[in-house]
């Protein structure tokens, strides 16, 4: 059974970023998008549920970080507008059933992420 996941993790704090709102976008053919999922992470930095599980479908995805909401609710001194506000992570999935985790690491001046197991 394939699976989708991610978690934010707060550089500048050193802990789980709660309370991110995530949105999954599938990526399609012609150019368009299609929203499958809009979440938030829970206390651990991670969501409640996978994005996506079962067989997934293969393609083009985006997930969007709402990072900078995150930090301008920690009280962050930010810019404006903020050096980095949603933060967008373009992948694919190519296998349907594999378990692909997308994790965002995040500061309001960088991010990085990986492909996590």
């Amino acid at each position: 059974m394939g699976r989708l996941s991610t978690h934010v993790l707060d550089t500048v704090n050193g802990k789980p970023a709660a309370g991110v709102a995530i949105a999954l976008d599938a990526l399609l053919p012609d150019g368009s998008r299609e929203r499958v999922v809009d979440t938030v992470t829970n206390a651990d930095g991670r969501t409640d549920q996978p994005l996506l599980s079962g067989t997934l479908p293969v393609g083009s995805y985006e997930l969007t970080f709402a990072i900078g909401d995150y930090f301008r609710h920690l009280g962050t001194k930010l810019a404006e507008p903020a050096f980095l506000d949603l933060v967008p992570i373009r992948f694919a999935i190519a296998e349907p059933q594999g378990h692909y985790h997308v994790p965002l690491l995040a500061s309001p001046w960088s991010y990085s992420t990986y492909r996590g197991s």
